[in-house]
């Protein structure tokens, strides 16, 4: 089924927050915590205790249960994803009873581990044993995996403020780090990063739970950074271009036919979707071969969706009252792309083979806040200066410029899979030389291109799993290949003989 590989947490993302000695400061809605590394910068037993002041806890962190499984057998999938999912809406849950109180479990971290925390472990308990009964039913049951079950309250990492209290490592570090910031924060009224309180949510988004002012860039303080490897005599330069519209008819939902089949609102956010209208949790692949299609050419019934973008303009979309909506704090005017581009490419070392129909690929983390950047991959940027690109922060577009998201999917396959337990192991990445690993072979690389057209400044957000606090790391794309073998055909052919075709 491919190698097993696993999210390594960025140091900044690996801090769990423990608000075990909280105390308000001086009006400024700061919170004096017990800031420890899960990697070995200090426990709460050691000596190494970073003792400073940060903002209060923003969000729950909780560990990612499908990267710490083991293979699944394909009879037990169905009722793996179902508890997968299931752990989603828990922490969604837990979220929201956090955000609801998040004040008073401020000035009371016991409130939080009674009312939040033990209730949320318990029910992941249940959610990982039934885990792991659906998987020892088939195969070897897996042990080890209730280590995973507790959760723990953290702070948008760049959120320290300056302090004369000292710490007593010696790192003299605040968090902030010299890349930019990978999971945001900031502002100087300690009360901006979510949930309640009279005076919190001034700047963090219509919704209240972000994004947040820091969390966006000046497109023109960016410095050009895009490097792609140099292509060799072999490559395959051509391109294939499918035609499939902006979702100018407005389909939406809240599911995630990939990561949770069968889950009604399993992604707890809504997406756009274009090209096969039958797309929803429920969707098996029959039902997509005979689903009708936005795109130009009949021959592609591909799936291709994303999270809705929306202005933070103090507008209501008619999902306001809606799952993946308001009751999953996604609020404000969804905003319909000014052009969506979605190109096969090919690969800078060699020709490519045709993809399987039906392979569906998962690229970029919704959960890149709490889990870390590891796979993380949207990137942002501004038509006329597409040369910069950005992953952990919002552009600030001039008054004459777009913004922009963009995928590069996976372009490296298997050989054998068209999914797997984790929906990563079966695609890859190729290396930085251009080359797939060993054992996945090249395949064309779709590349979605997202045109928006938003007013200048800091007013805009994707839809979120409301814990990731509408970050724009966690911005994601999906795909599912339904292509017909003549047309995939057709893919290749244009690919591999260096011609640009549509």
């Amino acid at each position: 089924m491919g190698r097993t590989s696993r999210k390594k947490r960025s140091t900044l993302a690996n801090r769990a927050i423990i608000a075990s000695a909280a105390l308000i400061l001086g009006g400024g809605g700061l919170a004096a915590v017990n800031v420890y590394a899960s990697a070995g910068e200090g426990s709460p037993g050691s000596s190494q205790r970073n003792w400073q002041p940060v903002r209060q806890a923003s969000t729950i962190d909780c560990p990612e249960v499908v990267n710490e499984i083991p293979e699944v057998p394909g009879e037990a999938r169905a009722e793996v994803d179902r508890e997968l999912a299931a752990m989603d809406t828990q922490i969604t849950d837990a979220y929201r009873e956090f955000a609801d109180r998040r004040d008073r479990m401020a000035r009371d971290p016991q409130l939080a581990q009674n009312a939040v925390l033990d209730p949320l472990k318990a029910r992941r308990t249940a959610s990982i044993d039934r885990i792991a009964t659906a998987i020892g039913r088939r195969a070897e049951r897996p042990e080890g995996l209730g280590s995973l079950a507790p959760c723990s309250l953290r702070a948008d990492d760049e959120a320290a403020e300056p302090t004369d209290r000292p710490t007593d490592d010696g790192s003299g570090e605040d968090g902030s780090g010299d890349d930019g910031g990978n999971d945001g924060g900031g502002g100087e009224d300690g009360g901006n990063d979510g949930g309640g309180g009279d005076d919190e949510g001034q700047d963090a988004g219509q919704g209240g739970n972000g994004p947040e002012e820091s969390d966006f860039v000046d497109i023109r303080s960016v410095q050009p950074n895009v490097d792609r490897p140099a292509r060799l005599r072999g490559a395959s330069r051509g391109t294939f271009t499918t035609e499939c519209g902006r979702n100018q008819n407005g389909k939406f939902n809240p599911d995630n036919v990939i990561a949770a089949p069968g889950v009604a609102n399993g992604a707890h956010h809504m997406h756009d979707y274009v090209g096969n209208q039958a797309t929803d949790a429920f969707s098996g692949d029959d039902d997509l071969a005979a689903g009708d299609t936005t795109c130009r050419n009949q021959g592609d019934r591909s799936t291709y969706y994303w999270p809705v973008l929306r202005l933070q303009n103090g507008a209501a979309e008619n999902d306001a009252e809606a799952d993946g909506g308001g009751k999953d704090q996604n609020v404000g005017e969804i905003r319909t792309p000014s052009q969506v581009t979605l190109k096969f490419v090919g690969n800078p070392t060699g020709k490519v083979t045709a993809m399987p129909r039906f392979l569906r690929i998962i690229t970029g983390d919704a959960k890149a806040f709490t889990n870390g950047d590891a796979n993380a991959n949207a990137s942002w940027s501004c038509t006329g200066f597409e040369d910069r690109q950005l992953k952990d922060k919002y552009p600030i577009c001039p008054e004459d410029s777009q913004v922009v998201r963009s995928f590069a999917f996976q372009s490296c396959w298997d050989g054998q899979n068209t999914d797997s337990a984790n929906h990563r192991t079966h695609v890859a990445f190729a290396q930085d030389d251009g080359r797939c690993p060993d054992g996945f072979r090249a395949i064309p690389q779709l590349v979605q291109r997202i045109v928006y057209d938003v007013p200048p400044g800091p007013g805009f957000a994707v839809d979120s799993f409301p814990e990731q606090l509408h970050k724009p790391v966690t911005d994601h794309g999906d795909f599912i290949n339904v292509f017909d073998d003549r047309l995939m055909r057709k893919v290749v052919s244009c690919v591999n003989g260096g011609r640009t075709c549509r």
